[in-house]
């Protein structure tokens, strides 16, 4: 299907339509001749009324909608469908049309006065009840804040749509981190299903693991996506490099040169600056070792003028025996301690080591046998409230980017759900990040920006805080790559284009479910979660599907909703079905690879 702009002598034609699409819901004919002379579309009013057409390849005209006054408030005059192709999606593409157009026109406020029939699909479409009544009792009032992409959205990829690359294992692999381990690599492949979202909108999807068939498509239905081209399953059981898996197929390599789109990689690696032609600098990624970021937030605060920012102290264990000797003078000091690896995702290699630990261990030895070899970091403990304490949330993150150009762009705060060390989720949207710690948060990530822009770094970096519970932030390290709030941004500015401003979005980054599934009722479980999540007025968008059909299953999903209570029970019903899983499925013979393509 496609949109495009009415045309005056198609005006009684699309009257027709407008009338039949009318007599759908079940009026009787003197009613529906009532309303005939005010659903009526004259041939001097198609311009006017910005009449716009959805119609099929062949020219077939499947619907019909208008964009009606003038900015800054606008209605939406019409949005009917032709009888025989609802429920194929024509709805959805003329609404988003028409919001999409209200925000280029300037428009913050958009009406609808719905058919108390259409009101559900209202509703799922985003828009909220009007405070005002629309003056007619049969009809129910709605309103949408258009608001096109954000500027740094539009910067981030040109504002085309882009070739995705999720070469997770790839780029943790080459700090030597530990991900060439077998299980460990097996995880970041999943994750890596997370490229999807690597910009508001892809057109190529490349990807190690194999993905269930209708993942993509369900979740562009949700994201207003154009169709995705997925090129999966390039990495076999064997292991090996996504690059390398893309330069054994020169004939994929070559498709996706030709598009000519721009690529965005999970994190950049010299293997793939090579494919596509855009070079690594060397130490490009420095900062993404712990110790150098530490040294780099030193270095901003000794100019001064981050007055709420305070930094851990942190010491470097070159051998176990030193390591021993640091944190055993902490732990008989009663002092909390953080050992960390060099290098880690998600909080892999980092541990949170109190006295109380040490004593159930049986001494500092004891747990340091238990950490990875190698030089290891020891860093002050910083004391925060809890998640539910007046203080507000521990743990938040600051996003940004380096464009080509060297510019750098602060893209917003989020809260990060982290335990024991771990990453596990983010939140973003308005209000998240406290009143009290936005301002000191997006200068210091601004400042971070501007030395990685210096350093020739060019690409998404975030830096992330733990609070004190004091009014202060302690940054604790930078990632230079995409990760999981970084994707929350992506579809919080998506789904504000295409439904109004103000959502807010939470990644889950994994929940288990109760049984292995096969991929069709995988499907049902996601069409189901949609549904149900819809009904609360939320959105749902399974992100990370591979590692439902994992021996321990589980599923990485998104959320997004306009109200907190709202998103907060979307997340509880998500979790609640996972769990269900289990009752759902008992007894269903596992069907493997059979059930895979």
């Amino acid at each position: 299907m496609e949109v495009r702009e009415g045309r005056a002598d198609e005006a009684e034609t699309l009257s027709a339509l407008v009338l039949r699409s009318k007599a759908s819901w079940g009026y009787d004919a003197a009613f529906l001749a009532a309303c005939a002379p005010e659903l009526r579309i004259r041939a001097e009013e198609v311009a006017v009324r910005r009449i716009v057409v959805a119609q099929d390849a062949r020219g077939g005209v499947l619907g019909v909608a208008s964009l009606e006054g003038e900015p800054p408030t606008a209605a939406l005059g019409l949005l009917f469908v032709e009888p025989a192709a609802i429920g194929r999606g024509v709805g959805r593409l003329l609404y988003r049309e028409v919001v999409r157009r209200a925000a280029e026109l300037g428009v913050g406020r958009l009406v609808i006065d719905a058919d108390p029939h259409a009101a559900g699909f209202y509703r799922a479409m985003g828009a909220a009840v009007g405070d005002d009544a629309c003056g007619v009792e049969e009809l129910v009032r709605f309103e949408v804040a258009p608001v096109p992409l954000p500027e740094w959205a539009r910067a981030w990829t040109g504002g085309a749509p882009a070739v995705h690359v999720g070469n997770v294992a790839d780029f943790h692999a080459q700090f030597g981190d530990g991900e060439g381990d077998r299980e460990r690599r097996a995880a970041a492949d999943h994750y890596a299903c997370l490229a999807a979202f690597c910009s508001p909108e892809p057109a190529a999807l490349v990807l190690p693991r194999v993905v269930p068939h209708g993942w993509i498509e369900r979740v562009g239905r949700e994201l207003g996506w154009s169709a995705v081209e997925v090129y999966d399953g390039l990495v076999g059981p064997g292991g090996g490099g996504l690059v390398d898996a893309l330069r054994g197929r020169p004939a994929l390599l070559g498709r996706l040169a030709e598009t000519g789109l721009p690529w965005v990689a999970w994190g950049w690696t010299r293997a793939l600056g090579e494919v596509t032609g855009r070079a690594l600098g060397e130490g490009e990624l420095r900062y993404e070792s712990k110790s150098a970021a530490h040294e780099l937030f030193a270095g901003i605060l000794a100019r001064g003028g981050h007055p709420r920012i305070v930094l851990p102290g942190q010491w470097r264990a070159r051998t176990r025996r030193e390591a021993v000797r640091l944190l055993g003078a902490r732990v008989r000091a009663g002092e909390a301690t953080v050992v960390k690896t060099e290098h880690g995702v998600g909080g892999s290699g980092t541990f949170i080591v109190t006295p109380r630990r040490v004593r159930e261990a049986g001494g500092v030895r004891a747990v340091l046998r238990r950490l990875p070899r190698g030089p290891l970091l020891v860093e002050e403990y910083v004391p925060g409230p809890e998640r539910d304490a007046a203080g507000g949330p521990r743990d938040l993150t600051c996003d940004g980017f380096v464009d080509a150009d060297g510019r750098v762009w602060v893209v917003g705060g989020a809260v990060m759900e982290v335990r024991d060390g771990c990453y596990a989720g983010a939140t973003v949207g308005p209000s998240v990040v406290p009143a009290w710690a936005e301002r000191p948060l997006v200068a210091f990530g601004r400042a971070v920006g501007r030395e990685l822009a210096d350093s020739g770094y060019r690409g998404w970096f975030d830096v992330d805080f733990v609070a004190d519970g004091s009014g202060r932030l302690a940054p604790t390290e930078t990632n230079l790559r995409l990760t999981g709030p970084s994707v929350a941004f992506m579809v919080a500015a998506r789904l504000d284009a295409l439904r109004g401003a103000g959502h807010l979005v939470r990644i889950v980054d994994r929940v288990g479910l109760g049984a292995r599934l096969p991929e069709a009722p995988f499907d049902d479980l996601c069409r189901e979660l949609a549904r149900e999540c819809a009904g609360l007025g939320a959105v749902f968008v399974p992100a990370i599907p591979t590692g439902a059909f994992e021996p321990s299953p589980w599923l990485g999903f998104l959320v997004a909703a306009r109200d907190p209570e709202v998103l907060d029970a979307a997340e509880a019903l998500v979790r609640a079905g996972a769990r269900r899983v289990g009752a759902d499925f008992a007894g269903l013979e596992e069907d493997g690879a059979g059930s895979r393509r």
